[in-house]
């Protein structure tokens, strides 16, 4: 199994990463944290949704959705990060202790999945960059090549050189995005009409809210908080909190990165509608190979995110189901082909919708997580007894079967949909735990 290593050079061998909680010597430094943490940032995806957005609801309205998710990113992940930091527990650990066996193979099964996906999308836009500029290449290679080189940097543990590859990185990504904004604007001029962009018949009225729930889909990422966070010393818990996985992190990947998608997708000429990869083509167009180096850089940095979020939880999901053991280069291999083979199918034509109904899960994952830390102010081992996992795992089945439900039935229900998931996971959480606890009280007096 994968060992953990130390601050000192040693190791907890044979134990894997995710199969307890991150002992305080094998903490990482906050650099070291927020340069391995800062690799999710850097991905085409958020320059492309938020440019997708922005032609059903406007620009305008985009930005501001992007803005209120930055808000309430940072203050729902700073609770899941100190508690994180505090616990030194991973997703999958926590989950056990909260919803029971059964709920700790759900979450694990949804975090690996959901991972595995985003590293679907964000590769196939290595792949489509790769094809574009060399031809010769065939897109198929192009999948290949990806998911060779890719693989291979999370056969290690976060702590052993992902901070340092994408230190490294991000100053690359910056530069590049800078240079991508500069570079449009020499050649095309600057022109106030991607603030204009909207569809056809106006923007609509809610159209900021739309934007807001829709990002409400990608709260994925406070499970991804999570598995980082606990790598955090709990003297920097307030720094982890406020700045790493805070405000400064989420107005970096959310409004600036979707402020230069709108501008780019729009002020560069014959890039065609915007697709899931028109920005990327439109980069190539701009920058030639130094464009292909700019997504190459951007995609490799949240793709170790992915791969490494995706190997860490399939390999707890089928050890705690299955009880099946393998190192964890194995497991980074397994998820390197299904990553590969998912690549083969028409990839951009179902990935959003999947991830939609698995941000179900996700969303009424963090309602009841938040709701336990904030309101029950109860003791890990409070949670021990069966009976509260079985009422909590409940919970979970119940707001994620109404949230899907409300996708299903279309309209304002599926617009709706997150919220409504959110809303149903606090109160049938609160509502369930409290009628035991005080059906508890009231037979203890008796």
């Amino acid at each position: 199994m994968a060992s953990i290593q130390t601050s000192k050079g040693g190791a907890h061998t044979g134990k894997d990463i995710a199969a307890l909680a991150v002992p305080h010597d094998a903490r990482m430094s906050r650099g070291a944290l927020t340069m391995a943490w800062w690799a999710v940032c850097s991905a085409m995806f958020w320059l492309v949704v938020s440019a997708t957005l922005a032609l059903y609801y406007g620009a305008v309205n985009t930005l501001i959705g992007l803005v209120l998710s930055a808000v309430v990113y940072s203050v729902i992940n700073a609770v899941l990060a100190r508690h994180a930091i505090k616990s030194g527990l991973s997703v999958a650990l926590f989950s056990r202790k909260l919803f029971g066996s059964g709920g700790a193979a759900l979450a694990t099964l949804v975090f690996f999945a959901t991972a595995i996906y985003y590293g679907v999308f964000e590769g196939s836009v290595i792949a489509v960059a790769i094809n574009a500029y060399w031809p010769g290449i065939s897109l198929k290679m192009a999948y290949l090549i990806v998911v060779l080189y890719s693989a291979p940097l999370v056969f290690g543990s976060v702590q052993q050189w992902l901070d340092k590859l994408n230190g490294v990185l991000l100053p690359f990504y910056i530069l590049g995005l800078l240079a991508a904004v500069v570079l449009t604007l020499s050649n095309y001029g600057y022109s106030d009409a991607w603030l204009q962009l909207a569809p056809a018949g106006g923007a609509p009225a809610d159209g900021w809210w739309r934007c807001f729930t829709y990002f409400m889909g990608v709260w994925i990422l406070m499970m991804y908080t999570w598995d980082y966070a606990r790598f955090g010393k709990r003297e920097d818990a307030d720094y982890h909190a406020r700045l790493n996985f805070g405000m400064p992190f989420y107005v970096f990947t959310f409004v600036l990165n979707g402020a230069a998608g709108i501008f780019l997708a729009t002020s560069i000429p014959h890039i065609g509608a915007v697709t899931e990869v028109s920005v990327v083509l439109g980069l190539l167009k701009l920058m030639g190979f130094a464009g292909l180096l700019f997504v190459w850089v951007s995609q490799t940095r949240i793709n170790t995110a992915n791969f490494h979020l995706a190997t860490d939880n399939m390999q707890t999901f089928f050890d705690r189901t299955m009880g099946i053991q393998a190192p964890r280069i194995v497991w980074a291999s397994v998820v390197g082909v299904v990553v590969y083979l998912l690549m083969l199918t028409n990839v951009f034509s179902f990935i959003l919708q999947a991830l939609a109904y698995q941000g179900i899960f996700v969303v009424s994952w963090v309602g009841i997580a938040m709701t336990y830390i904030l309101v029950d102010h109860a003791s890990l081992e409070d949670l021990e007894s069966p009976k509260h996992r079985r009422l909590s795992f409940t919970a979970w089945v119940l707001s994620s079967g109404v949230g899907i439900g409300c996708m299903l039935a279309g309209g304002v229900l599926a617009d709706w949909s997150a919220p409504i998931t959110l809303g149903v996971s606090v109160l049938a959480y609160r509502m369930l735990t409290y009628s035991a606890k005080q059906a508890a009280l009231e037979g203890a007096s008796a």
